[in-house]
């Protein structure tokens, strides 16, 4: 049984799932929109429901309704893991536009490469390159 992190955002799913698309070379999200949920009658075009396929992984995601508050992903931090030390470099650069480091990418007494950052649409990642016993 697997198992399918599950994101929320403030009005930018769309656009933060286009972005990790791109980062991570995947297809384009599969999406469904508010107004679009059959005879629901929202007006909203925020996503209410999309994955995104990584590297066999499923990431899912969704924005939160107009006018409900939340934090989006304040105790999720989402792992890649990626084969060699320059890939998951790539990704964490990549990511890490314009947003903020909580540790810096480079080895570590477990990972030739780790490191740890808040991404622009504010969701936490951990890259690192993949090690004996920690996948």
């Amino acid at each position: 049984m697997p198992l399918h992190p599950y994101i929320h955002f403030q009005g930018t799913c769309a656009e933060a799932l286009a972005y990790y698309a791109e980062v991570f070379g995947a297809p384009p999200a599969k999406a469904m929109r508010y107004n679009e949920v059959p005879g629901a009658g929202f007006d909203s075009t925020r996503i209410i429901h999309a994955q995104l396929d990584i590297a066999g992984g499923t990431l899912m995601a969704s924005d939160f309704p107009e006018g409900v508050e939340g934090d989006p992903q304040k105790a999720v931090t989402i792992t890649a893991t990626l084969p060699s030390v320059e890939d998951a470099r790539a990704r964490y650069d990549a990511l890490l536009q314009g947003g903020d480091v909580i540790h810096a990418f480079g080895p570590s007494f477990f990972s030739e490469g780790f490191g740890m950052l808040r991404d622009r649409f504010g969701t936490h990642w951990i890259v690192m390159k993949e090690s004996a016993g920690l996948r």
